[in-house]
């Protein structure tokens, strides 16, 4: 086991929330405490924690998600605040070296981000993801991570969809596909 790294992906209002203006509902909001848990967890023991959060701007035309689903995690508006306790733990440890909070604009962590370069930089091999949705965000990463060879945990009780079919696919996906350990 090497150095690790907990990336929380889209754990925010917007997605999570049951007025969120596309959220996961209650798999989502059920994930709370755990994501709150484990993430002070991480930053206690001083491993580098990874806050990836989707990026939109009012009235964007070109990006590929505006034909597939609603205006979402609006820069600027409360949809994009972190869900719930996590958005307490991220406040009173924002400062601290190990944690890195970053705008993605693409389903995966790692597309047209620096974040390959922050966790290479730090020798950090295993990622372990958290957050929503299992089936996009979640997935999309954890192929990118698989191909740029880090090895992949992904916390079952810390991951949700709105789509519980597409959930339970990537589950078997992350397992038997991108062999990453389940706990």
């Amino acid at each position: 086991m090497g150095k690790q790294a907990l990336l929380n992906i889209d754990y925010t209002y917007d997605f999570v929330a049951p007025d969120g203006k596309l959220t996961c509902g209650e798999p989502g909001q059920a994930l709370e405490d755990r994501i709150a848990e484990l993430t002070k967890e991480f930053i206690d023991r001083g491993a580098f924690v990874v806050f990836a959060i989707d990026a939109h701007h009012e009235g964007e035309r070109l990006h590929p998600e505006t034909e597939l689903f609603p205006p979402h995690n609006i820069v600027g508006t409360p949809g994009r605040k972190l869900y719930g306790k996590l958005e307490a733990v991220y406040r009173e440890n924002k400062e601290k070296e190990n944690v890195y909070y970053f705008d993605k604009t693409r389903y995966s962590a790692f597309t047209g981000t620096n974040l390959e370069l922050k966790l290479r930089e730090r020798g950090i091999e295993e990622l372990h993801l958290v957050g929503v949705c299992t089936d996009i965000c979640i997935l999309h990463t954890a192929v990118e991570a698989y191909n740029k060879g880090f090895n992949i945990v992904v916390h079952q009780d810390a991951v949700a969809s709105f789509n519980q079919a597409g959930h339970e696919w990537a589950l078997g996906h992350f397992k038997h596909i991108l062999g990453a350990e389940m706990i």
